[in-house]
């Protein structure tokens, strides 16, 4: 299966991550809903390092879609280089989306994924226009 990312996308975060011993299932690769938890780790991090904290008071992007496409299977041990894109942004809502590949395999993805997100005041549970500090990074 190929996967493609949008031809207008913006890189704005990679890291590794480890794969863990307890992320194997019985089958001997990493359990299926663990990639879930690999793209919210790198979600997260990219927020964390634009300053944004995420409490139920304040405001910030809300998943509202996620998706997770399975090209290979993945084992311990081995770390996984995540790569994060945004592309699409509207009035509140931007498109996410990663690769993991094997630090020893470059090149290899694994596994694909993303999420739609929308700015939202997390405590009215409404979308709100993305501020401007904020659209100039996903833009």
């Amino acid at each position: 299966m190929k996967f493609e990312l949008p031809e207008r996308r913006k890189r704005v975060h990679e890291m590794t991550i480890p794969i863990r011993w307890g992320d194997m299932d019985p089958m001997g690769h990493v359990n299926n809903t663990l990639y879930f938890r690999y793209l919210e780790i790198i979600r997260l991090e990219w927020l964390r390092a634009l300053g944004l904290t995420l409490h139920s008071d304040a405001q910030g992007p809300l998943i509202i879609n996620a998706f997770c496409t399975f090209h290979r299977q993945v084992e311990h041990p081995g770390e996984l280089l995540a790569r994060m894109y945004v592309s699409d942004p509207g009035r509140s809502s931007f498109e996410s989306w990663c690769t993991l590949e094997r630090t020893d395999a470059p090149g290899v993805i694994t596994t694909s994924g993303g999420a739609t997100m929308v700015w939202t005041d997390y405590a009215a549970q409404k979308s709100l226009p993305m501020p401007d500090w904020f659209r100039r990074h996903v833009e």
